[in-house]
C-alpha cells in the first residue's frame, strides 16, 4: 500500500467557530482519525509544520513546508498532502512547484467550511486529495484536490470566495477528475519547469495594480523605498496607464525589474498596443512578460529568482521557459 504523508498548516480545515470566529483547533491527526475511509487508500503519516489562518502565511512558514515534503522524499514516502487554508492555498502549491526539491506528488487541499459546520466539505476533500496522492500517474509536482476536482498549481486559482466548489484553472482545465471509481485524468499532470530554491525570506516584491485612471504614485513610492522588483496586475493583454507605462520605463533604467501580468483570469500578455502604456511600449522598456501566469503567481517567481540569481538575464530566463505558455 502506497505510503502518504500529510503535513497540516491550519486553515479552516482544521478550524472551528468561537467567541471571536473560527481559528485553527484540529491537528493533523485529528484531520486523518475523521476519514476512516483513508485506511484502505494508503498508509499514512502526519506532520504539523505550523498552525495558521492561510492568510497569517509568510514566506517564512511556505518554505518550511518546502523542507517538510523534502524531508518526506528523503523518508521514502510515495505521495505528500498538504492540508492548507484556502486564501493562500494557489500561492503555497505554487511555491512548491517551483522550490520543492520532490519527485512525488504534493497535493493540497482543504475546506470551505469550518470542521464543525453542519455542511463541512474537510474530509470529504481530504480523501480526495489522498487518493490523487497515492496515484501512481501523479509522479511530480504540486497540485490542489478539491471538491471532486484536480488542478495544477500553475493554472489553478481560487475563483470562489466561500462556495464549496472553490477551485478552477480557466486558461488550462483541471488535470482530473475524483470519481467513485478512482482518478479520471483528464490530461498528463505536470508541473512547472523551472527549479528556484525554497528560501524562508524572498526579495521583495510589490505588487501593483492598473486601472481606470490609476497613476504611478504607488510604484514612484515603491522605487522611493528600495523595492527589489514590481509585478503590474495590468488590464487586458499587459497595458497600463501612461503615467504607470513612463514609470516602468524609469524602474527598469534604475535596475529594478517590472514583469507585467494580465489581471484577466484567462489568457496571456502580448506585445501589440503602442503608446505610453502600452503592451508593446512596455516590452520596449524592458518589462519582462508573465505569458498568462496570474500576478500574485508572478510575484512569487520574481522574489524567488531575484533571489536566486544576480543577473538579471537569469530572471528573464525564468519567465521564458515556464511551461505551457507562448512568449511574444
Amino acid at each position: 500500500m502506497p505510503r502518504v504523508r500529510v503535513l497540516s498548516t491550519g486553515g479552516t480545515i482544521a478550524s472551528t467557530g468561537g467567541p471571536d470566529g473560527a481559528t485553527p483547533s484540529k491537528g493533523g491527526d485529528e484531520l486523518v482519525a475523521a476519514v476512516p475511509e483513508l485506511e484502505g487508500i494508503a498508509t499514512l503519516e502526519t506532520e504539523s509544520v505550523c498552525d495558521e489562518l492561510s492568510f497569517h502565511l509568510s514566506f517564512e512558514n511556505v518554505a518550511s513546508l518546502a523542507r517538510a515534503v523534502e524531508r518526506a522524499v528523503e523518508d521514502g514516502v510515495d505521495g505528500v498532502v498538504v492540508t492548507h487554508g484556502t486564501d493562500t492555498m494557489e500561492e503555497s502549491a505554487y511555491y512548491l512547484d517551483l522550490a520543492a526539491d520532490a519527485d512525488l506528488p504534493v497535493v493540497f487541499t482543504g475546506a470551505q467550511r469550518p470542521a464543525d459546520a453542519v455542511s463541512a466539505d474537510g474530509a470529504g476533500n481530504l480523501l480526495q486529495a489522498v487518493t490523487v496522492a497515492a496515484d501512481d500517474r501523479f509522479t511530480e509536482g504540486a497540485y490542489v484536490a478539491f471538491a471532486d476536482l484536480v488542478h495544477a498549481a500553475r493554472w489553478v486559482t481560487k475563483a470562489r470566495a466561500g462556495r464549496p466548489e472553490g477551485y478552477a484553472s480557466p486558461a488550462a482545465g483541471p488535470v482530473a477528475e475524483v470519481t467513485p471509481d478512482g482518478v479520471a485524468l483528464r490530461r498528463d499532470p505536470r508541473s512547472e519547469s523551472v527549479s528556484l530554491p525554497a528560501l524562508e525570506t524572498t526579495a521583495r516584491v510589490d505588487l501593483l495594480p492598473s486601472g481606470l485612471g490609476v497613476d504611478a504614485r504607488q510604484l514612484e513610492r515603491a522605487l522611493e523605498d528600495g523595492v527589489d522588483g514590481l509585478v503590474l496586475a495590468a488590464s487586458g493583454i499587459g497595458n497600463t496607464t501612461p503615467e504607470i507605462g513612463d514609470a516602468v520605463a524609469d524602474a527598469v533604467d534604475g535596475g529594478v525589474p517590472v514583469v507585467v501580468a494580465t489581471r484577466c483570469y484567462d489568457g496571456a500578455v502580448a506585445a501589440r498596443y503602442g503608446g505610453p502604456g502600452g503592451s508593446r511600449t512596455l516590452r520596449e522598456h524592458g518589462a519582462i512578460p508573465a505569458g498568462d501566469l496570474p500576478p500574485w503567481k508572478a510575484r512569487i517567481k520574481l522574489g524567488l529568482a531575484l533571489s536566486a540569481f544576480d543577473d538579471l538575464e537569469a530572471v528573464r530566463e525564468a519567465f521564458d521557459r515556464q511551461r505551457g505558455v507562448a512568449t511574444v
